[in-house]
C-alpha cells in the first residue's frame, strides 16, 4: 500500500531518470577507473540516482504519512517560467551573448516564484551573472560570446 503519494511519484521519477542516464551512457566508452571515458561518469550517476529512487520508493511504501501525503496541484507558472527561461537561454546565448541572455534568464526564472519582486530579481541577476562570469569566462576561460554578434 502506498503511504506517501509524493514520495512514490518522486521515487518513480528518480528511477526513470537514473535508468535513462545509465542506459544512455552505455553508448559511450567507459574507459577505466584511472582514465574514465565519457560514459563513466553519467553511468555512475544514473545508477546512484536509480538507487536513491529505490530508497525513496521504499520509504513511500513503509513510512506512514499524514493523510497519505497527497500530491498537490501542478505549479504551472513556475514550471513554464523555469523551462521557458532555460529554452530562452539556450536559444539566445549565441545571438545575444552571455551578458544579456544570462541575466534575462535569471529574471524569467525568478518570475515563476510567488514572492517575485523586481528588486530581488535584478539583484539575483547581477550577483549570479557576475559569479558565472568570474567562474566560467574568467576562471575557466570558456569561449562564450559576451555580446551580440
Amino acid at each position: 500500500k502506498i503511504k506517501s503519494q509524493k514520495d512514490f511519484v518522486s521515487g518513480i521519477a528518480l528511477i526513470a531518470v537514473g535508468l535513462a542516464f545509465a542506459i544512455g551512457a552505455t553508448n559511450y566508452s567507459f574507459g577505466t577507473s584511472i582514465r574514465p571515458g565519457p560514459g563513466y561518469f553519467p553511468f555512475g550517476l544514473g545508477v546512484i540516482l536509480a538507487i536513491l529512487g529505490l530508497i525513496v520508493l521504499y520509504g513511500a511504501m513503509t513510512v506512514e504519512r499524514k493523510n497519505g501525503d497527497p500530491i498537490g496541484s501542478i505549479p504551472w507558472r513556475a514550471l513554464i517560467c523555469v523551462v521557458g527561461a532555460i529554452v530562452f537561454f539556450g536559444f539566445f546565448l549565441p545571438r545575444l551573448g552571455f551578458l544579456i541572455s544570462f541575466p534575462t534568464m535569471i529574471i524569467i526564472t525568478s518570475a515563476g516564484g510567488k514572492e517575485f519582486t523586481w528588486k530581488d530579481a535584478l539583484l539575483n541577476a547581477f550577483v549570479l551573472t557576475t559569479a558565472s562570469y568570474v567562474i566560467f569566462i574568467w576562471g575557466l576561460q570558456l569561449n562564450i560570446p559576451l555580446w551580440p554578434v
